[in-house]
């Protein structure tokens, strides 16, 4: 009976693919990374009212991480594992198009910015579900610094191109500017 029952567990094990406990600690580390990191490019976006926030870029990096672990733990070659890479990137491409919102005034584009940030938080995902987490916490600072300043250069950009405003003093004779 005690030979049954060893069979049963061993069978279990096999089927449910337990790792041992340094696979498991190291997938749990990477996924957990992979979520925190999203989680930062997310609040980033969440702030500014983005259709695609906290959560959804929490996702994609967990979903991102979570492809390319799986692909490795079924030991798949090199030149596999770059077609898993190749369709999980073409995938998320067209999330961030969801995100894409064409004004009709204006000829006007709004959501590039949260389409970029999905795409780089499944390459974030992507880099710390292969192991490679130093590489997905560079990335990622340098996503915020991008998100956080470069908006202020964009506006003082556009301030200096568009030249001074003219003021309510500067306003032609008989017209409302007073």
């Amino acid at each position: 009976m005690a030979d049954t029952w060893n069979q049963v567990w061993n069978a279990v094990q096999e089927e449910l693919s337990l790792p041992s406990p340094d696979d498991l600690t190291r997938t749990c580390l990477r996924l957990t990374i992979a979520v925190l990191l999203g989680a930062m490019l997310g609040y980033d976006r969440e702030r500014k009212d983005s259709a695609a926030g906290l959560r959804t870029h929490m996702l994609v990096a967990l979903g991102a991480a979570l492809v390319v672990l799986v692909a490795q733990q079924a030991d798949m070659d090199n030149a596999d594992l770059s077609r898993v890479i190749q369709g999980l990137v073409a995938g998320i491409g067209f999330l961030g198009a969801g995100s894409i919102i064409k004004m009709s005034e204006k000829e006007q584009v709004k959501g590039l910015t949260t389409a970029a940030s999905i795409w780089a938080t499944a390459a974030i995902g992507i880099a710390a579900g292969m192991g490679h987490e130093a590489i997905a916490v560079l990335a990622t600072l340098l996503a915020l610094v991008i998100l956080a300043l470069l908006p202020r250069l964009e506006q003082r950009i556009a301030r200096q191109h568009a030249g001074p405003q003219p003021g309510p003093d500067d306003a032609p004779p008989g017209s409302d500017g007073r």
